[in-house]
């Protein structure tokens, strides 16, 4: 034990021995939901040895001291002034509660775990409520995956923030009900800041990583319809030497600090916001920006009530967080502005949830720029993020930031692509076969994706060949042999890849919503009219009556898609049995250019 830390524990002993304080025992006894195979929602209410202190001698507590399951110190600080003698615990508006989770007699230190409601607005609900769990002393040089320091801020004023098992006395952030119905507060207009570092090796606590992440729920419906990610990542000091090296002041051995800049953002869209019931969370698209960003150190926000009882911070090891009332984040209001207009970004990249079975409460989590059949989580393929769906997504990558994050509708398969990108690709996944849901990677399911792998899939690649910013070139492996059987030019078709530019200024959620329900309707509207060419040219569509019936927008974008290429592709075929040339070819550029006008007589 250090001095500082010394000192504080001589003074808590004193304080117990000196000050006014009343004590009852309480017998022990089991609360009805602990260690059951049920949520438990509540703090434990297995209490005992609960001890009161009177810090300002007006008459009422302002501390409570107890134990819990029998062996475990905690203590409630009464910030707003309002605890009775007769209470067993403090409220959950104002109050702090601090667990000495890992027995040792110090609160807010290691291993321990603190939680501090702050109602800003004084109408007795807590607005922001503030989670310190704390990891290990030793300076790790990285992130701290079991720690966490995290605000999350009741926009939308609906009660739920944190969700905390107290089984175990750890947040559980991904736990959820059903398909995506998360405990944690992701759901409708929610803000949360967040670093997994234990607050003691952060040097300035005014600052975080995702600062913030949003949640939009534009209609009020109580879903969220659009989340924005923002990431200041910080410097770590160097590895090696955090090694070897334990706090012995913690004045003067943080391990990280923030760089004040945004340089990573993540904005991703519900566009045909089909969210509900059952299927809570369904993103469809994500844009992500990389480089160096843009500062926030203007994006300061004050608040009143952050700062606790200071004459109670004598109990902990790291009370910092109780001395700040500034905080600087980018807001909702400002948040995807700064992004578009501010940011200096060096890479963009689009996924798209093309067999829309990610219902990832964070966005449709990107692929990367890698190989196109390997498979696996870190294994260096397009899914190498081990957040990523195995397949089924469409991944497209500029690289250079020559589109500047701006999009376009492809002529030839009426889906949104990325303007810049150098390539992308798609593997198909038609049925959702290797299903991702949530994808299993945090909580109870264990660190694995639960997907199924499969032994192999179809691909389409996109190549960007003349540099314009506009896929020229697609290639097909249709057969999952690895060996593209098919490609075609729009170059060598005479077909002008260009499309109108769609501009950061549309992101904003309704208009890219109301953008995409549009083109859905267009490409319906193309899909009838290829069916009715097909038809004249001999082609039985019966076949392909279950593509007929889309019963959402998502499922209208998804079999205008296919009854299109599939009725392409019976054309195509029909015109090289009949080996005519010409035939083919206008049917190649009908397809591709989406003017099917030289194929109606």
């Amino acid at each position: 034990m250090d001095f500082k830390q010394l000192i504080k524990s001589a003074s808590l002993f004193c304080f117990f021995i000196f000050s006014n304080y009343i004590s009852f025992s309480q017998k022990n006894y089991n609360y009805w939901n602990t260690n059951t195979q049920l949520i438990n929602w509540r703090f434990i209410n297995q209490i005992s040895n609960i001890k009161y202190s009177d810090f300002d001698n007006d008459g009422d507590p302002d501390v409570l001291y107890s134990t819990i399951n029998d062996k475990i110190s905690i203590v409630w600080i009464d910030d707003d002034d309002d605890m009775k003698y007769s209470d067993k615990e403090g409220d959950t508006d104002n109050d702090c509660l601090l667990i000495d989770r890992n027995s040792d007699n110090i609160f807010a230190g290691p291993f321990d775990f603190s939680i501090d409601w702050s109602d800003e607005d004084s109408d007795g609900i807590a607005d922001i409520q503030l989670i310190i769990s704390n990891g290990g002393n030793k300076l790790r040089g990285y992130y701290d995956w079991s720690a966490d320091y995290m605000y999350v801020f009741d926009d939308d004023r609906d009660g739920i923030m944190h969700f905390v098992d107290w089984n175990v006395i750890l947040m559980k952030a991904w736990d959820h009900n059903g398909c995506c119905n998360f405990f944690e507060d992701y759901h409708g207009n929610s803000t949360f800041l967040k670093m997994h570092a234990s607050s003691f090796r952060i040097n300035d606590l005014r600052f975080n990583w995702e600062n913030p992440f949003i949640f939009y729920d534009v209609d009020h419906d109580g879903y969220t319809e659009m989340a924005i990610r923002l990431v200041d990542t910080p410097n770590f000091k160097d590895s090696t030497l955090a090694s070897k090296l334990i706090f012995q002041n913690i004045d003067s051995n943080y391990d990280i600090s923030f760089t004040k800049k945004i340089d990573y953002a993540a904005i991703t869209w519900d566009l045909d916001n089909d969210n509900g019931p059952s299927n809570e969370f369904d993103f469809d698209m994500s844009l992500l920006f990389k480089g160096n960003g843009f500062s926030y150190e203007d994006q300061y926000h004050t608040f009143n009530k952050l700062k606790g009882l200071q004459s109670a911070n004598a109990i902990m090891y790291d009370s910092r967080w109780r001395d700040i009332d500034t905080l600087f984040f980018p807001d909702r209001n400002n948040a995807l502005d700064l992004i578009t207009t501010k940011g200096k970004w060096k890479e963009c990249r689009l996924v798209f949830d093309e067999d829309d079975d990610c219902n990832r409460w964070e966005r449709v989590e990107f692929y990367d720029p890698k190989d196109l059949y390997k498979m696996g989580s870190e294994n260096g393929g397009l899914d190498n993020n081990k957040q990523s769906d195995v397949m089924g997504d469409r991944g497209e990558f500029d690289l250079d930031y020559s589109g500047e994050g701006s999009l376009y509708i492809g002529k030839f398969d009426g889906k949104l692509h990325l303007f810049g990108a150098e390539w992308g690709a798609w593997r198909i996944d038609q049925t959702a076969f290797s299903y991702q849901g949530f994808g299993g990677q945090y909580g109870r399911w264990g660190k694995n994706r639960l997907q199924v792998e499969p032994t192999k899939f179809a691909i389409i690649k996109y190549e960007d060949t003349d540099n314009n910013g506009f896929f020229d070139f697609v290639k097909y492996d249709l057969d999952g042999d690895q060996f593209f059987e098919d490609s075609v030019s729009l170059i060598s078709l005479g077909i002008l890849d260009t499309s109108d530019i769609i501009t950061p200024k549309s992101f904003e959620f309704n208009k890219i919503s109301n953008l995409f329900g549009t083109q859905v309707n267009k490409n319906w509207e193309k899909a009838i009219e290829i069916k009715s060419i097909a038809e004249k040219h001999g082609i039985n569509t019966n076949w392909y009556n279950f593509y007929l019936r889309p019963n959402s927008i998502n499922q209208k974008y998804d079999f205008a898609f296919w009854l299109s290429f599939y009725l392409f592709r019976d054309l195509l075929d029909q015109s090289k049995l009949k080996n005519d040339i010409e035939l083919e070819k206008k049917i190649l550029f009908a397809y591709y250019s989406g003017d099917w006008s030289k194929l109606k007589s």
